[in-house]
């Protein structure tokens, strides 16, 4: 027993209306849903690029104030003065002295013209000690020797080397923060050298990071290759223990969109980029600030949506009325037909898809009776095409007349002629039968044809010639037997045989897009238009045309002819449809090509 569906109703109606308030519902919800998704979805990725546009700004910001700042740094270590001042063995005498002055003063108007640069100082391995100051007193030589700066200049070997946020240990009594650029020159001949050094503000790095703002609570920071921070908006707290980032999880990562993790508390979103001197630019955003209007588009999409789905549902009740109440009534006509009432019509107006249905009713009751008579009488001409196939298969006429040819070649002393008709005769006798097969091979269709245009030259004593040109790609495909006869014994009695002199018979085959063709072309005296419009009227080969060149003379094309060819594609159609048969071309004088087409059979014709 079948399991009940699990919606069964007596009325369409009532299943078409619940039909359309479960999709719209389904469609509805699906819809809100996923319009609300989208929605945040579009505005997070908003802020992600947003957020990333103004790291990447940060960050080519502070790599052109640093590379200004590595300019100024070349400059100064190309001074001239500075250059000479180096190279001396002793940096107290007079002549280093003014050398000093002179370096002092070129440092000056350099950080004069920047207010950005805290202080320049160089230290010479020959002792001397260049500041850009007059007034402030630089510590002692060998106690700036050990600070980090400089020792890391000379590790770097002439590569500039930039110093997280640091105070400066160089001026006495001065304790600023600063962000310092050291850098070793190119050492003399002697080998004296130096480092310099120049102190950059704090508060440009301070006020290049501060400027940007991201939702409500984003931030900027920065981190040294060694993950020192040199800037953060709440350093002392972070210094303190009070706020922690995850700096460990950043060194280890590349360039990345953003980094998810949780510090104290909170989930944090971070956007890293890498600067080319090493230092990280790193965004902060909070998750819940990327979608600032979360609640306003829920009640949004709530909103629109069950509007939406009120519409909907009130539409599809009213729809589902008008489509059913036409359906009810094509109901009761269906259910006269089914009592055998096929002369009942359904009478409707309309030009949608129940009219149409109508019409179609109205077409089907009608059609199903021409059908039924025309069952009946398409078997019975299937039955009488075979009779007449049968009937072609051995023509008495034939045979008669190819015997008396035998007996008189037999009288006239003419044995390898009786042999060759004879042995012809009896292969294709042999080839008729073909054990009741109706399809067989094309090779052995040619064959039994090959045997026929023997017996017939030799009754006609060398009339013609004959020739078979047919691709062996298809010579194992299936084709209906004894077709190739009647239309090679038209072509012989009402092509060749009136011709003065000698003709040619041509069989070609090959394979199309459509299936197999096959040609049977001969060069005898041909047809008018008039003659070869009654042969085609007769075979009605569909769908192909016909041509042929008119001409005030006439074409011998006898009743028997066109019944044989008739036959013919009769048996065709009738096992492969209309797209198959016959076609005709033909021209007085030159000769007529009869055109064979066929589908491509291996095994059978369900093939």
């Amino acid at each position: 027993m079948r399991g009940r569906p699990f919606f069964q109703f007596k009325s369409i109606h009532t299943s078409i209306a619940l039909a359309f308030s479960c999709l719209i519902i389904c469609t509805t919800v699906i819809l809100s849903v996923n319009t609300y998704l989208i929605s945040s979805d579009a505005v997070k990725d908003n802020s992600y690029d947003y957020t990333a546009q103004l790291i990447e700004q940060v960050n080519t910001n502070i790599q052109t104030y640093i590379g200004n700042m590595e300019s100024i740094a070349d400059l100064a270590l190309r001074d001239e003065e500075l250059q000479r001042l180096m190279r001396l063995s002793d940096p107290q005498d007079p002549e280093g002295l003014a050398l000093a002055r002179q370096t002092s003063t070129f440092f000056r108007s350099i950080a004069k013209s920047r207010n950005d640069i805290a202080s320049i100082v160089f230290i010479g391995t020959n002792g001397a000690l260049v500041s850009d100051r007059d007034d402030a007193q630089l510590k002692d030589y060998h106690e700036l020797l050990k600070q980090d700066w400089y020792k890391t200049a000379k590790a770097a070997g002439g590569k500039s080397v930039i110093s997280s946020s640091r105070v400066q240990h160089v001026y006495k009594n001065e304790y600023n923060w600063v962000v310092s650029i050291s850098r070793q020159a190119e050492g003399a001949a002697d080998g004296n050298s130096g480092v310099l050094l120049v102190d950059l503000n704090y508060n440009v790095i301070n006020d290049l990071c501060k400027q940007i703002h991201m939702g409500n609570r984003g931030y900027v920071f920065l981190l040294d290759p060694t993950g020192d921070l040199i800037y953060h908006p709440q350093q002392q707290l972070v210094y303190s223990g009070l706020k922690s980032e995850a700096i460990e999880q950043i060194l280890q990562l590349p360039d990345t969109r953003f980094l998810k993790a949780k510090n104290d508390g909170m989930t944090k979103l971070y956007t890293i980029r890498s600067s080319r001197y090493g230092w990280k630019v790193i965004g902060v955003n909070y998750p819940e600030d990327l979608v600032g209007d979360k609640g306003q588009i829920q009640f949004s999409a709530m909103l629109w949506g069950s509007l939406c789905l009120i519409i909907a549902l009130i539409i599809s009740i009213l729809l589902s009325l008008t489509l059913t109440r036409p359906i009810k009534k094509l109901e009761g006509h269906m259910k006269k037909v089914e009592k055998g009432d096929f002369n009942t019509r359904f009478e409707i107006e309309g030009i949608n898809e129940i009219g149409k249905l109508a019409r179609t009713f109205n077409l089907m009751t009608g059609k199903i009776k021409e059908l039924m008579s025309q069952v009946v009488q398409e078997q019975e001409d299937k039955r009488i095409s075979e009779l007449k196939a049968l009937q072609a298969q051995i023509h008495p006429h034939f045979l008669y007349n190819t015997l008396d040819s035998i007996i008189w070649m037999a009288e006239m002393g003419k044995m390898n002629d009786v042999i060759n008709m004879t042995s012809a005769l009896s292969k294709l006798l042999r080839s008729t039968i073909s054990k009741g097969e109706e399809l067989i091979p094309i090779r052995a269709e040619l064959a039994h044809i090959e045997h026929y245009l023997t017996i017939q030259n030799i009754r006609y004593r060398n009339k013609f010639a004959y020739s078979i040109e047919v691709d062996p790609a298809i010579m194992d495909k299936k084709i209906l037997k004894i077709v190739l006869q009647p239309i090679v014994e038209n072509a012989i009695y009402h092509g060749i045989k009136n011709k003065a002199d000698a003709g040619h018979i041509l069989i070609k085959g090959y394979r199309t897009n459509e299936g197999i063709t096959l040609q049977i072309i001969d060069d005898g005296v041909g047809m008018d238009a008039t003659k070869l419009q009654t042969l085609a009227a007769k075979g009605r080969p569909q769908p192909h045309a016909v041509h042929a060149i008119p001409s005030p003379s006439a074409a011998s094309a006898s009743a028997t002819s066109g019944l044989g060819l008739q036959n013919v594609n009769h048996r065709i159609q009738l096992n492969f449809g209309e797209r198959f048969g016959l076609s005709f071309d033909s021209e007085l004088d030159e000769g007529t090509t009869v055109t064979l087409r066929l589908p491509e059979l291996m095994e059978d014709k369900g093939d």
